[in-house]
């Protein structure tokens, strides 16, 4: 069965970095896009960033845009967050998602189709 694993979260600094890291089990990791969502307490699911299977494209939330870069090795089966500028209202649960595509499907309020999330990993950034 499909599995994600997700780690690398911890405590930063605001402006500081993180490099989040999910490993993917369970089928063909290359036949479909990935994306990261976050939750921050009290507050829903927010997508955040998809990459297609293949790599050749990219898509982020305006939000994190320019901080944040998604990228994938499909030789081992993992994607990853790397995070820069941190702020505080970056604190998150952090969670990768596997797509139902190839290609990131987006719905109308603004997230790609997900069908299976990993156990999530915590950032926290404080001073």
């Amino acid at each position: 069965q499909v599995q994600l694993v997700e780690s690398g979260g911890g405590t930063a600094q605001p402006g500081g970095s993180l490099r989040l890291s999910c490993a993917a089990s369970g089928f063909t990791f290359s036949d479909y896009a990935m994306s990261w969502a976050r939750q921050a307490p009290g507050e829903g699911l927010e997508w955040i960033a998809g990459i297609y299977g293949d790599g050749s494209n990219k898509y982020y939330k305006d939000s994190v845009r320019g901080r944040f870069t998604i990228s994938r090795d499909n030789a081992k089966n993992e994607v990853y967050l790397q995070m820069s500028d941190l702020k505080p209202e970056d604190t998150a649960r952090y969670y990768c998602g596997k797509g139902t595509h190839s290609i990131l499907v987006f719905t109308s309020d603004g997230s790609s189709r997900t069908d299976s999330w990993g156990q999530g990993t915590q950032v926290t950034v404080s001073s």
